[in-house]
């Protein structure tokens, strides 16, 4: 009987949290089955290959769909920030467990869909697919669907540093103040006239200034918490404004 072949892995810092406690801080070695590629390997255990930027086989880069054989000494990177995501104007699919991200996502004008009930992990990977959007979530099993065009691993549960994470990751284009935070459609300067019948009456006695969704018709204006809008808008400027590109190649 053939032995089957024994590979050595290492993996880059950012990616030990996926590995279990005990292949954490130092490279191990794995017996694969001699058929397995590389990505399957690295995604059996615990990696999901949106998180790998590249692989190294005895010092060479090689493709996920290589075949490892044994003696090899495989080095697992993660991705380079800020990440590219080629063929595709860059916009973003969140989960169910990412309401809050998505809200201050669309705050910035970023094109960012958002299920708000569980559609199930079959769905939202094709959608991904069928739109061309990068899917985030903290779901693991998820992101190692196959039906997936691109995603990405939202490492924190805070919404502050979740935002921090995808805009250093990905650079997108901000736009502040540009898509309703309800829907993700584009705003447009709108009136008091045309609104007014939208509005209570304390805000039309208040406010001159109104921006209306072009999509969904709800109406925007600055009220009392767009202080703190203001500040994780300006906040985000000021770290991320000079990173901000197309998001393609």
């Amino acid at each position: 009987m053939t032995a089957r072949p024994r590979i050595r892995l290492t993996f880059a810092a950012d990616l030990h949290l996926f590995l279990a406690p005990d292949r954490r801080g130092a490279p191990f070695s794995l017996v694969t089955d001699g058929t397995s590629s590389l990505g399957h390997v690295v995604e059996a255990v615990g990696v999901p290959l949106t998180e790998v930027g590249e692989l190294l086989v005895d010092g060479h880069p090689a493709p996920a769909a290589q075949v490892p054989t044994g003696g090899q000494s495989i080095e697992v990177r993660g991705v380079r920030r800020p990440q590219r995501v080629p063929g595709a104007p860059l916009r973003f699919l969140l989960d169910v467990h990412l309401g809050t991200l998505a809200r201050r996502m669309r705050l910035l004008g970023v094109d960012t869909a958002y299920e708000n009930e569980d559609i199930g992990d079959a769905a939202l990977a094709t959608r991904s697919a069928a739109e061309r959007r990068v899917l985030l979530s903290r779901d693991r099993g998820l992101l190692r669907r196959r039906e997936l065009w691109a995603g990405a691993y939202v490492y924190s549960d805070r919404p502050d540093e979740q935002l921090r994470e995808v805009l250093g990751r990905f650079a997108p284009v901000l736009a502040p103040w540009t898509r309703c935070s309800a829907c993700n459609g584009l705003l447009a300067e709108a009136d008091k006239e045309s609104v007014g019948e939208q509005l209570e009456h304390g805000t039309r006695r208040s406010y001159d200034v109104f921006a209306q969704c072009t999509a969904c018709q709800r109406v925007y204006w600055r009220g009392a918490h767009h202080a703190r809008l203001e500040a994780i808008v300006e906040g985000a400027l000021r770290e991320f404004a000079p990173l901000s590109g197309p998001g393609k190649d």
